[in-house]
């Protein structure tokens, strides 16, 4: 995809700068790349399925679980598809589960949508399976 602008509006820019956040821990520069309506859905079957909306719904009840129940959880952002509004990125989940010590690693894609410079809608695609399994014992 090339170099990404780390403070520009197009629709990649901002999804970088969530991951980015992410990655670094920083709840606030990851809720600041979020619609004050924003609409988060994690897949069913997930652990954390379901929709979320706020970007304090969002990072309480997503990034902040994931922390406590996963060790060293990322999202590696490995590619990007970009049309419009609309950012598809190809990416991996890697973490350790904290409660089985298994490790997990996971193919995973995400959409976003990007309005005015903030993500307003994500929807998740994982293979749930991997996830549970890493997290049973």
């Amino acid at each position: 995809m090339g170099l990404i602008e780390a403070n520009g509006n197009a629709p990649a820019d901002v999804v970088r700068r969530q991951y980015l956040a992410s990655a670094a821990g920083d709840l606030a520069a990851l809720r600041a790349t979020l619609a004050p309506d924003v609409e988060w859905t994690e897949m069913a079957g997930f652990p954390l399925a379901g929709t979320y909306r706020t970007p304090e719904g969002v990072t309480s009840n997503v990034m902040e679980k994931l922390g406590a129940d996963w060790e060293g959880w990322a999202a590696h952002d490995d590619q990007y598809v970009v049309e419009g509004e609309n950012v598809v990125v190809l990416a991996r989940y890697t973490a350790k589960h904290r409660g089985t010590g298994k490790q997990l690693n996971a193919r995973v894609v995400h959409h976003f949508v990007v309005r005015g410079g903030l993500i307003v809608r994500f929807e998740q695609f994982v293979d749930t399976a991997l996830v549970r399994d890493a997290a049973q014992a």
